[in-house]
């Protein structure tokens, strides 16, 4: 293989008990950089604005794994790898047949990624051929496992990834079983790429915990998954599109967030730990999603979001309270025809590339994250009979 590896070291740094850890590093990386006072995002020290206009999903997952740009020569090998990959065993599939139509498709992701390890149980992880097999098989088929589980829990049978699709086409087409117009391909590759990578977040942090151990890359990745799959991190575009459809009109979103407002009730798709000012990638998916409305059709969710952005830019922007990248996403993925709960398995495959970017970061300076703890339990004591106690 002609990819180029990038390693960098980086060690934990100490810093006092604060809750979450927040704003305690814990470790040092290259990959991407955050200006919350100013919103600007990098990947490798591209504006995330310029990979989101001219690159594509793949392009930038191999920036963000093997530190730079790819060659044309590069980039083709790397996207006819990923081609190869995306079928999955029948085996998985007929595990997934048996999982409940009910489940969540987060749950049924989670498992069925830390299943690839049964399938590529061997652990090299001093191999770079290794690294590089490990990287296309979970770029290529967690968007092919996405897609299988929603066709089989309506009780259809999975579409075969096509050849001669695109990345993010060839999953619009397992999905929805129809080859998708090239505005709406371009626009969800764009939407993967928004979503690749944002620093050491819950899952990026679960992603290198479970890396430090050595453990195999797919229950790295599973181990992510499971994380991002809580309340508190990925689906807050699902829970979006549900609060604008309880506030109902436009000439409603004053009296009702003035009411959230004074009740504490936190407003989904607003405020981020990171920006101080209007998430850089929802200012893209804005974009994003008024150019679907004007190939498609009008949302008139769109102008609700939009008010409501407008009067919270008032009462919340003092505080450094704006959009996030969960307050326009579920409108974009609306429109391309998404059911909201692969929302979230959505931002996992984008994701993904992310984790790997991580782990393979990890693995260069590798030191098992041991943190330590402040104990406030009960001091020493004497065991007692339970008949004295």
């Amino acid at each position: 293989m002609r990819w180029r590896s990038l390693v960098v070291t980086g060690a934990a740094t100490p810093a006092p008990f604060r809750p979450g850890l927040e704003g305690v590093p814990a470790t040092q990386s290259s990959i991407c950089d955050i200006d919350g006072q100013r919103g600007v995002l990098t990947y490798r020290g591209y504006p995330l604005d310029q990979l989101a206009s001219s690159s594509s999903f793949l392009e930038t997952a191999y920036l963000l794994i093997w530190g730079e740009l790819p060659t044309t020569e590069q980039l083709q090998e790397f996207e006819q790898e990923v081609q190869m990959h995306r079928r999955v065993s029948f085996r998985i599939r007929d595990m997934m047949k048996c999982f409940p139509s009910g489940g969540h498709p987060m749950d049924a992701l989670q498992s069925s990624a830390a299943s690839l390890g049964l399938f590529y149980s061997r652990r090299a992880l001093d191999n770079p051929e290794y690294i590089v097999s490990a990287v296309v098989r979970l770029i290529a088929k967690i968007p092919t496992m996405v897609a299988a589980f929603q066709l089989i829990r309506k009780g259809q049978d999975p579409i075969q990834p096509r050849d001669d699709l695109a990345y993010a086409a060839n999953f619009l087409y397992m999905l929805t079983e129809r080859e998708p117009d090239p505005l709406a391909a371009r626009i969800f590759d764009a939407c993967l790429i928004l979503h690749a990578e944002h620093s050491l977040n819950a899952s990026t942090f679960s992603a290198r915990v479970t890396a430090s151990t050595l453990t195999d890359p797919y229950a790295v990745v599973a181990s992510a998954v499971g994380t991002l799959a809580g309340p508190l991190h990925g689906g807050a575009n699902e829970d979006v599109l549900e609060m604008l459809g309880q506030i109902g009109s436009p000439d409603q979103v004053a009296p009702w967030l003035d009411r959230a407002i004074a009740g504490k009730q936190k407003i989904m798709g607003f405020g981020h730990r990171e920006y101080k000012v209007k998430d850089p990638r929802a200012v893209i998916l804005q974009t994003l999603a008024e150019q679907l409305f004007d190939q498609f059709g009008h949302d008139p969710m769109y102008d609700l979001a939009r008010k409501l952005e407008e009067v919270a830019a008032e009462r919340l922007g003092p505080k450094g309270i704006f959009p996030n990248v969960d307050f326009y996403s579920g409108l974009v993925y609306r429109k391309l025809g998404i059911p909201e709960d692969l929302f979230t398995p959505i931002f996992a495959i984008a994701r993904t590339a992310g984790w790997l970017a991580h782990w393979k970061e990890q693995l260069g300076a590798n030191r098992i994250y041991r943190p330590s703890q402040i104990y406030t339990g009960q001091p020493s004591r004497d065991w007692q009979p339970v008949g004295a106690r």
